[in-house]
């Protein structure tokens, strides 16, 4: 039986740096939580760190994925044109996003209802995994849920500047080795991706 289906439309920023540390910034302003960021940031060893907003987004996300360590943090993303600007905690994160791909002119076409599909997402799995190794847009999310992604845009990131704890993580960099949340990776090129996410909760019986 279907469960409860809760969808978060936005935007998913994935960078790598020279440094080794890679982060996942997702910016939500429709969820049902109400509008709310959060980051992701995986270390060179492994570690794997949520930085969330508040304790309720905190235990979401962190039943939905994998995490080594949470931190309830103020998280705030500010966005001004091309340029974004990310506070969480002891990170701070500027980006610049270049011009949209061909792939992301295409994804952008692609109308709202369909993109919210599963089966829409099943069919764009296996072409996501060969045009982007580590990339998964269908998958189990946790024990009691399951998960996909409808990508509605895709525009590369072409410069970004990061420090934590007071130390600058190096140059822009690719996502490499792929981070290792969920049942998939963002995109090993940096990218700033559109898109809708549905977590389907265990129904009844299940």
């Amino acid at each position: 039986m279907t469960g409860e289906r809760l969808r978060f439309d936005g935007w998913i920023a994935g960078v790598g740096t020279s440094s080794g540390v890679r982060l996942v910034v997702g910016h939500w302003p429709r969820s049902p939580f109400g509008a709310f960021s959060d980051v992701m940031v995986e270390h060179p060893d492994g570690e794997r760190v949520l930085l969330a907003p508040d304790r309720r987004i905190a235990d979401f996300v962190a039943a939905t994925y994998r995490f080594d360590r949470v931190e309830v943090v103020p998280v705030a993303v500010a966005v001004a044109g091309d340029t974004w600007a990310v506070e969480a905690g002891a990170l701070r994160l500027r980006l610049r996003a270049g011009r949209p791909t061909v792939l992301g002119l295409l994804l952008s076409a692609v109308p709202a209802p369909l993109v919210r599909s599963p089966l829409w997402a099943a069919l764009c799995d296996v072409p996501a995994r060969l045009l982007m190794p580590g990339v998964r847009t269908l998958g189990r999310a946790g024990p009691d849920r399951r998960e996909w992604y409808g990508a509605r845009g895709l525009r590369p990131v072409v410069a970004a500047e990061a420090v934590l704890d007071g130390v600058g993580l190096g140059r822009l960099g690719p996502l490499d080795p792929p981070v290792a949340f969920g049942f998939g990776s963002a995109p090993r090129t940096p990218s700033l991706v559109r898109v809708t996410t549905t977590v389907e909760l265990a129904g009844p019986g299940r």
